[in-house]
């Protein structure tokens, strides 16, 4: 397996942020009359922004949310001992929950947003949602990077027009994987396929029983994806800082976190070590985004063993530049901002209801109230009129 790649993992440092941030707190907007109105208008010239630069499908990418919550607290169960029975007690609420679905993108928030942007506009852009495993590991990230690539490059209309996808949670990082796939480069294409051969074709027999992995790498090797990658724009929403992000491989990036500073600390730094009752109110904002980083995967089941092979493989590769230090220590700096793209800290107020309802302040970003915010504060970052004007 080549050695030379330029994949990269995000490093966890107290220091200040080397790409842009901004902090935000935002109002939800009213139910009014006067401000269903303006919330017209709003839609009106969002729709004139994205169809300004031929924007003509938004891929909504979906995550597991009360999954993805309480696999994070049993993780976080292993590293603080004391604080075991509490964490425990709320693994069981989240993952005996239904906020699974409520809390990320679902079929009703992609018609709402095709709806919003056609009733401001008169002409439609496209919104589908795009489901995958969530699979907490290398591999399950890796199988929907190479889907993800497979739809992307498979849309003949993307590859004509701009194409922008909004992917919650750690399907932030399949997009991050999807770049480095869409990059070019073909040592990258080479090593993360070969890493995880063993879990599309068998070994010594060579039988290929997923062919979609093929067919995936065959189109990348041809070079079959450079329209794709100079029209992607991603947006992403509560993504854990993990996988690093190939400028070649995607043309804008953006990323909203829910964040509440915190006195004492740098604005950009969330708290470290945790007070397991401020979970249960998300009083810091969201603590999926801050506590899901590398050290915290569920590997591939023992009888899966092609699985978890590969994803041993893919690790090895995917941290390669990470140091060899413990998951505390990686916590502790309170990473929020990635180092590629901007971030948006967003203090989207206090969170309302049970734990199960908020799932650790991870399920905000798809509260339909702020719909309106997340696709103006898009079009304002992506497409403002002189870039539009430019394009």
């Amino acid at each position: 397996m080549p050695t030379s790649t330029r994949f990269s993992h995000q490093q966890y440092r107290s220091a200040a942020p080397i790409s842009p941030h901004h902090l935000l707190a935002p109002r939800a907007p009213g139910v009014d009359s006067a401000g269903q109105a303006d919330q017209a208008e709003c839609w009106r010239q969002i729709a004139a922004a994205y169809h300004a630069v031929g924007l003509n499908t938004i891929y909504l990418l979906r995550g597991s949310v009360g999954l993805a919550a309480a696999n994070t607290l049993d993780a976080l169960a292993r590293f603080f001992p004391p604080a075991k029975g509490m964490l425990r007690r709320a693994h069981r609420e989240l993952a005996d929950s239904s906020s699974g679905d409520s809390g990320t993108f679902t079929q009703a928030y992609a018609r709402e947003l095709e709806r919003s942007l056609s009733a401001g506009s008169g002409s439609r852009i496209a919104v589908r949602l795009v489901e995958w495993s969530d699979e907490n590991n290398h591999l399950g990230r890796a199988d929907a990077a190479v889907r993800l690539v497979a739809l992307l490059t498979g849309d003949r209309a993307a590859q004509r027009r701009r194409v922008l996808v909004w992917a919650h949670g750690h399907a932030g990082n399949v997009a991050a994987l999807a770049t480095h796939l869409l990059s070019g480069n073909r040592s990258d294409i080479e090593a993360f396929f070969a890493a995880a051969e063993i879990y599309y074709r068998w070994p010594v027999l060579g039988w290929i029983d997923i062919p979609l992995w093929r067919r995936v790498r065959a189109l990348l090797e041809e070079r079959a994806n450079a329209s794709v990658r100079e029209a992607l724009d991603v947006a992403t929403f509560g993504t854990p800082v993990l996988y690093g992000w190939n400028q070649a491989g995607y043309n804008r990036l953006l990323h909203f976190v829910f964040h509440r500073p915190v006195a004492g600390l740098p604005s950009y730094r969330a708290p470290f070590p945790l007070e397991p009752e401020r979970i249960f109110r998300a009083a810091d904002g969201d603590y999926v985004q801050q506590l899901g980083i590398a050290g915290t995967d569920v590997p591939p089941g023992i009888l899966a063993w092609r699985a978890r092979w590969a994803d041993r493989r893919l690790g090895r590769m995917l941290q390669a530049s990470l140091p060899d230090t413990s998951t505390v220590e990686r916590l502790r700096p309170g990473v929020r901002v990635a180092e590629s793209g901007t971030t948006l800290l967003v203090d989207y107020g206090a969170s309302q209801g049970r734990l199960a309802d908020h799932c650790g302040g991870h399920a905000v970003y798809a509260d339909r109230q702020w719909l309106l915010f997340h696709a103006q504060e898009i079009a304002r970052r992506f497409y403002p009129p002189a870039r539009v004007q430019a394009a």
